[in-house]
């Protein structure tokens, strides 16, 4: 740690770390990532993995095994396509793109379990996780930036 972050770095005070906490829980309880969505449906775990991007951008590329719902039908579309007892994790673009933000309010609106999966499609497919277009599967190696090419695991 450099002396500026140290010196500004001190314990927390009850308070303080029941409000971290809370934090960090809600967020958690809120959002995940390309890693724990891929582990869960390895797994087997029962839920929905939804593309909340335009028709153009879901043909482009999108998650294997994801449901395309954009984000403008989800109020007319979910209720009919998914059932309200499973779980739904949303994406869109990037982590610069709150179209999947949006769509979550819509299904937290429904009455839905809702998670947003940070860092979108991108880090889906940065990830090395598994991607389909319309023509067939799309091979990608993971990006060094974003993930150990050599392991198994990252250790998050």
């Amino acid at each position: 740690m450099t002396d500026t972050l140290a010196a500004s770095v001190s314990p927390l005070s009850a308070a303080e770390r029941e409000a971290a906490v809370a934090h960090f829980a809600a967020k958690l309880r809120y959002e995940t990532d390309a890693s724990d969505v891929a582990e869960a449906l390895a797994a087997g775990e029962r839920l929905a993995l939804v593309d909340t991007r335009n028709h153009a951008s879901w043909h482009q590329g999108h998650a294997a095994g994801a449901l395309h719902i954009p984000r403008r039908e989800v109020a007319s579309r979910a209720p009919a396509e998914i059932p309200l007892d499973t779980p739904v994790v949303v994406y869109c673009w990037s982590p610069g793109c709150n179209g999947a933000d949006k769509a979550a309010l819509e299904f937290a609106k429904l009455g839905y379990e809702v998670k947003l999966m940070i860092g979108g499609f991108e880090y889906w497919a940065r990830e090395g996780y598994d991607v389909v277009s319309d023509a067939g599967p799309v091979i990608r190696g993971v990006d060094a930036l974003v993930g150990p090419v050599s392991a198994e695991d990252c250790g998050c």
